[in-house]
Formats: C-alpha cells, sequence, structure tokens
C-alpha cells in the first residue's frame, strides 16, 4: 500500500511553495499555511499582471494613462464600472465585497486614499465543523445574510466537479463538507480521494489518495462516503487534522493545511480498523467497511462499522460492529464497546442458546452524535444478522437496534433504550440523533431526538436515556415462520405521533379512479398486509408472495434524517410514505441460514408497486414534517416536492388534477437564522424520487418562500457557513448521467 497525494495550493498564498506528494508520500516542498483571500489576485491578476503593470489580455492598471483617466473619479464609479465589465467571462458575477477589494488594490497601487477592506484585513469565519453542523447534528446556523428578503436573489458562486476522481465518473455523491479557517474539507469518487478547497473559490487546494488495491475494490461501502471529521487542538502551534474512513476500512489522519499523513498517528498515519474485530480472518477481503466518517470528543475519535446489505448473508456466523474510540493524537486504542454483549456481560441475556459468539453485524453505519460538554456519545445502532429472520439469534438481541449512550473517553455505557426488539424488518436505526434542549411543562430538559424507518421519533432525556414522554410496549402479529421467535411487543411512543402512516389498510390504496383502486386492491391480495410491524412470512408461489411492510425498509425516515431550530424547538424530519413485500426462502446454495430475505418480490413498476406504474398508496409520498419538541405536537407537514412527472404525466390520470404529491426521497434539510431549505433527493437509490430544486421555507409554516433550479439533484445535505460576512450554501448534487458535483450558492 502505497500513499498517492497530490497537493496545490492557491496562487493567492505568495511566497509560499507549491505543495506535491510524490506516489510513495514524500514531500518536496514545505506545508502552505492557511489559504488568503485576495480578489484582486484572484480574479484579476491573470489578465491584468500580478504587478498591475498588464499583461497580453489586459491593460496596465496604474501609470500616467490609468491614473489621468480615473485619479478625479470616485472609488464608487470606479467600482461601478469594475462589477459591469469584469471579469469578462461573467460581468458582475463576483460577490460586492470581491468587487470592493479588488478595486481597493487598485487605488492602493495607484497611491489614491482607501479605506481598508474586509479582505485586507484578518478574515473571519462561521465555520461548519460537523458533519451535521455541530456534535449534536442540529443541521443549524444561526447565519441570516441569506433571509426571506433576499433568497430569491440566489446565485451560483462556484462549481466544484468530482468527475475525475477515481476510476469511474460517481453520481450518487452523498457528501456534507466541512469548513474550517476558510478551508472546505470533502471527500470524492468511488476510492474516497479526501479534497481540501477554498471556500470562497472552491479551487482544489490539496488532495489525498490511500492506494488500497484489491482491499479497496472488495470493499462493501466503495464510494465517496458521507465526508470527514476535523479536529483542532486546545493546544496552540498544534496543526489541525482531517480524519477519514478509507473503502478498505482504515482509518486516515491528514495535517488539514497540506494533506500530509500525520507520521505519528497509527503506522505512517494509518490505523487498519479491521484489527481487533472478531472473526476477520482475512483482513484484506473481509466485509467490514463504513461510508459515514468518525467523531471526535474531545481527545477521542469513535468509529463506527459497516456491512453490506444483510437479507440473504452467505452465513449466521458474521463479524460484529464493535464501536471503538481511539487517541485523537496517537491513533491508541482506548476503548471498545461490545454492540453484541458476550456472555457474562450486561445484555448478553437477551441472546439465548449461545447466539451471541457467532452473530454479527450490529454496526453503526450512520453518521452519529456527542455532547461535547459532558463528554457522551450518541450511537444508534443497526439490527443483527440477518435482516429479515432471526430465527438463529432467539432473544431480544441487545444492542441492536437500540441508541446507546457512551462515555466518549472511556467507552463505558451510561444508558441505552432499544427501539426495536428482535428486528426482523431491517428497521436499522438509520439517522444521527439529534440533540435538543427543549422545555415541557416547564421543565428545561436536555434531550436526544431519534428518528426511526418506522416513523417515529424517539425523545429521551440525553443524561439519563429517560424518555420525555412515555413509551409503552405494544402487542403485535407474532410469526409462523418456522424456527422464528418474534418479539410480542415494541416500544412505541405516546409522543410525538408517527409522522407516517403506520400499517396498510384498503382505505390507504391509490383512488384516483375506480380502476386504480381495483388494480391495486388485486396487487396487494397477493400478499399478507395490516397493522405496522406484521412479521415477514414465507413466500408460497401463487398463495402468497410476502408481507407488505409501512413504512418498509428504507422508512419513514434515513440517513438525510433530521434536523433542528434550537431557538424555536422546532423538529424538522423528513420522510418518505413507502409500501414493500418482504418475504422469507430456503435457499442453502446461498446462505447456511434455515429462511433467508426476499424483497420486492410480484412488485410492479418497480419499488413503487402500484397499478400503471404508481405507487399502491396515496399521497403526500414524501414529506416534512414539523414537530414541537416543547409539546410533542406536529406544527405543520408538507409534501417535500411538487408533483413528479412520472405521476403528472401518467395516461391512467390523464384529466386528473393533482394536488402537489411529494415523491420517493428522503431530502436534505438545512435550518438557518431565517429559514429551512431542502432539496428533492438525488433519485439514485429507489424509484420515484429525486429532483434538481432547493427551496427555501418559511420555518414556521412550511410555506415555499423560493425555489432556485440545482444544475443536478440534491445528493448530499446542505450546509452553510461565511467568509468575511458573505454566507455560502454548498450541497453535493448528482443525477444520472450528471456526476457529482459540489454547488456553491451566495447572495451579493
Amino acid at each position: 500500500m502505497h500513499a498517492s497525494t497530490r497537493s496545490v495550493r492557491s496562487s493567492l498564498q505568495a511566497a509560499l511553495a507549491a505543495l506535491l506528494i510524490t506516489a510513495a508520500g514524500t514531500a518536496l516542498a514545505a506545508q502552505p499555511a492557511a489559504p488568503v483571500d485576495d480578489a484582486y489576485s484572484r480574479t484579476c491578476a491573470a489578465c491584468h499582471g500580478a504587478e498591475l503593470r498588464g499583461g497580453e489580455t489586459g491593460p496596465a492598471l496604474i501609470g500616467a494613462a490609468f491614473q489621468q483617466k480615473w485619479a478625479s473619479v470616485p472609488a464608487t464609479v470606479l467600482e461601478a464600472y469594475t462589477r459591469g465589465s469584469m471579469p469578462p467571462t461573467n460581468p458582475g458575477g463576483l460577490g460586492a465585497a470581491d468587487y470592493a477589494s479588488a478595486v481597493a488594490r487598485i487605488r492602493s497601487a495607484n497611491g489614491w486614499q482607501v479605506a481598508a477592506t474586509a479582505s485586507q484585513q484578518a478574515p473571519t469565519y462561521t465555520e461548519w465543523l460537523h458533519n451535521r453542523a455541530d456534535a449534536g447534528s442540529s443541521s443549524y446556523s444561526p447565519l441570516n445574510q441569506i433571509n426571506a428578503s433576499n433568497v430569491n436573489k440566489l446565485k451560483v458562486a462556484w462549481r466544484w466537479k468530482s468527475d475525475n476522481y477515481g476510476p469511474t465518473p460517481e453520481f450518487y455523491y452523498r457528501v456534507t463538507p466541512l469548513m474550517a479557517d476558510g478551508v472546505l474539507y470533502t471527500t470524492a469518487g468511488v476510492r474516497r480521494t479526501v479534497v481540501a478547497l477554498d471556500a470562497t473559490t472552491g479551487e482544489t487546494l490539496w488532495m489525498y489518495r490511500l492506494d488500497e488495491g484489491s482491499r479497496g475494490a472488495a470493499a462493501p461501502r466503495r464510494s465517496s462516503g458521507r465526508g470527514v471529521a476535523f479536529w483542532r487542538s486546545r493546544n496552540a502551534g498544534e496543526a489541525s487534522r482531517v480524519y477519514t474512513i478509507s473503502p478498505g476500512f482504515q482509518l486516515i489522519a491528514l495535517d488539514a493545511r497540506s494533506g500530509l499523513p500525520i507520521n505519528s498517528f497509527g503506522t505512517a498515519g494509518v490505523i487498519d480498523l479491521k484489527t481487533d474485530l472478531p472473526r476477520v480472518n482475512d483482513p484484506g477481503m473481509a466485509q467490514p467497511g463504513s461510508s459515514s466518517p468518525p467523531v471526535v470528543v474531545g481527545d477521542t475519535l469513535v468509529v463506527g462499522v459497516a456491512f453490506a446489505a444483510g437479507g440473504g448473508p452467505k452465513t449466521k456466523e458474521a463479524v460484529p460492529g464493535y464501536v471503538r474510540g481511539y487517541d485523537v493524537r496517537t491513533g491508541a486504542l482506548k476503548w471498545t464497546f461490545r454492540t453484541v454483549p458476550q456472555k457474562g456481560e450486561p445484555g448478553s441475556e437477551t441472546w439465548l442458546e449461545g447466539s451471541e459468539t457467532y452473530t454479527g453485524n450490529t454496526g453503526l453505519w450512520s453518521t452519529f452524535s456527542a455532547d461535547a460538554e459532558r463528554g457522551l456519545v450518541y450511537l444508534p445502532i443497526e439490527g443483527a444478522t440477518g435482516d429479515f429472520y432471526g430465527g438463529h439469534r432467539p432473544g431480544d438481541n441487545l444492542f441492536a437496534d437500540a441508541l446507546v449512550c457512551v462515555e466518549a473517553a472511556t467507552g463505558k455505557r451510561v444508558w441505552h433504550y432499544q427501539i426495536i426488539h428482535h428486528d426482523i424488518w431491517d428497521y436499522d436505526l438509520p439517522a444521527a440523533p439529534v440533540l435538543a434542549d427543549i422545555t415541557v411543562d416547564g421543565k428545561r430538559i436536555p434531550a436526544v431526538v431519534q428518528v426511526t424507518k418506522t416513523g417515529y421519533a424517539y425523545v429521551f432525556d440525553r443524561v439519563t436515556g429517560k424518555p420525555v414522554w412515555p413509551i409503552k410496549e405494544t402487542p403485535f402479529p407474532k410469526s409462523d415462520v418456522p424456527g422464528e421467535r418474534s418479539s410480542p411487543t415494541q416500544p412505541i411512543p405516546s409522543k410525538p405521533a408517527p409522522f407516517e402512516p403506520q400499517g396498510l389498510r384498503v382505505e390507504d390504496l391509490i383512488d384516483f379512479t375506480p380502476e386504480l383502486k381495483a388494480q391495486a386492491q388485486q396487487i396487494i391480495s397477493q400478499y399478507r398486509y395490516g397493522p405496522a410491524f406484521l412479521p415477514p412470512s414465507v413466500v408460497v408461489p401463487g398463495k402468497n408472495l410476502g408481507t407488505l411492510i409501512r413504512p418498509n425498509l428504507s422508512g419513514g425516515a434515513n440517513w438525510a434524517g433530521g434536523a433542528l431550530d434550537p431557538e424555536t424547538g422546532l423538529f424538522y424530519v423528513s420522510s418518505i410514505s413507502t409500501v414493500g413485500p418482504i418475504g422469507l426462502k430456503q435457499d442453502k446454495s446461498v446462505s447456511n441460514m434455515d429462511w433467508i430475505g426476499t424483497y420486492g418480490e410480484g412488485f410492479p413498476g418497480g419499488s413503487l408497486g402500484g397499478p400503471a406504474g404508481l405507487p399502491l398508496v396515496k399521497p403526500p409520498w414524501g414529506r416534512i414534517t414539523a414537530i414541537d419538541l416543547n409539546s410533542g405536537l406536529h406544527k405543520w407537514m408538507v409534501p417535500n416536492a411538487d408533483t413528479p412527472a412520472w405521476a403528472r404525466d401518467n395516461p391512467a390520470l390523464a384529466g386528473i388534477k393533482l394536488e402537489r404529491t411529494g415523491s420517493f426521497d428522503q431530502v436534505g434539510l438545512l435550518v438557518t437564522k431565517s429559514l429551512l431549505f431542502s432539496g428533492e433527493g438525488s433519485g439514485l437509490w429507489r424509484a420515484g424520487g429525486g429532483g434538481n430544486k432547493l427551496r427555501a421555507h418559511d420555518k414556521a409554516t412550511g410555506e415555499v418562500l423560493h425555489e432556485f433550479v440545482l444544475p443536478a439533484n440534491q445528493s448530499g445535505i446542505p450546509m452553510t457557513y461565511a467568509v468575511n460576512g458573505r454566507q455560502f450554501i454548498v450541497v453535493a448534487v448528482g443525477a444520472r448521467g450528471a456526476a457529482g458535483e459540489l454547488v456553491a450558492l451566495t447572495v451579493d
């Protein structure tokens, strides 16, 4: 293995050598400092010369001729002329601060009086240091330069394309960049190259890629992933760091200024994360991986594990997804939290007949959160092997499908709550828990909110784990699959109400016309259907194609999760109204398990499942719901998109006026001081979703205030930051035929 790194720094950094790393990782030049924003050097010098003496394509901006023309002209006139004519490829395309800075540079070079501009002073930043803004995953920023009065003036500030980062372009680009010290840090391509960009211009500053060979090619999560983690030392002079997890499941520490590996971390900056996990017999080819970044709390890096889809695993014996904590400076392993507790450990009594000795999964595949002040980490754990059959793991199976709170420094469990007992629906906890300080019945509560695929939001006191509102163990139907022992109850919260319908009834079916409803009834007659948590059933050709579950294994909510307005206590969650069939069959050529899952069998029209290529159920098919966490009540709900073309133009609906229906994608959400932003999803991982609109909503009502057309579909969670008071919104986009890119938006 060797590191293949290329580093390029901006021409703005005068007197700093460009950094180039050879394929072997040897530095050929000094490490550069953080970038400096000089609007003239960035936008004018190529034509008019760094010394303002002119060039091949632009006249001199100093000297007698220039002074004779402009010396007596007010600075505002020169700035207006510059704005109207420069840059020649995009007149007026820069921000107001850039034009002011460039004109100030010109006036200063001619000896004319000029007030200091923001870019000539020490730059100021409003940063975005975590995957979801802060350690508590709020997806909130207090920025308000972009607001209801000017959001209709949004424009593209820059675009950064990922086409060439990898052997083939990546289209489903799920990253959320971080911004620190005026630099964006992100990942790109199926080899998960780490890239640093100038936050003002989108210029590539450096890149790093670990060449993993066959190990990377065999990775279960081979993609750009969801981004990186950033660490800033409390010690003056100690370099900030960027941490990433490679597709081949290696943890890497990089100098944030240069992209160079930190040699004092692990082995030359790299730690093999497959080490110390049970049942990993071939570290180069085994299944564990991750597509989410680690979480930094104090001096500890917390790392989760992800696996390939588990509907039909090869064996009931699998690698467990233990969560681990590493020293942020050295990479030394500090602790391991066993998500499948072993004999004698708390929770082991929920694994019967020795199943804890061979069962795996129970990973942490999504992003997750922390209470940095209290030193606590909140882990949304996935289900155990396999997704749809639990006969080989009798019992409730802690800590599968549980929200677990541990001490970041030690890994000691503080509290847990199992949200799904003995999961046989692939109802993993899919999204980062969101921390919120709320007031309930006059009492201030430090809370944590976990959204689920089942369409519920579970709210706990994040210190004690006590539910904020009662959660009742509720009876549900029993499985009749031979060997399966399903849980007789599941915990259902009394508040908030579900944000998605529960279970499937005939009255839920699509009914735009009597013919469509009759066809929908005929489709569901081939399956079992009914209340929520109806167990998967054995497929019997001609009699039963499985069980229809709603919400299905995609959610409800998924990794896009929720967002919080800390000022009002409003919590926003993106969800979809999915229905899907899960059946079970036997096939010893595939797995040594008694039963394995089949998903989608018999469904026409892809995953939509209904007649004429339409969904089975009535709209809205996708929604954004606002929940008041102080009362537990829903504030409002709006469809997440307009009516998609596949419904609007469907011949079966000719002459029928459709209200706004929403579409089948959990959309990315961003909350600012005055607005809620939402995309439409990528449309790349299920049928019926995706769109290229970014909408600004009134936070209090859900009303759409403005729609901005993106170059492609929103595929990552939007984020925002400011440089010298100028606010940017950056969102990853991608679509079929449109490779992933970052798009930065701003207003003047």
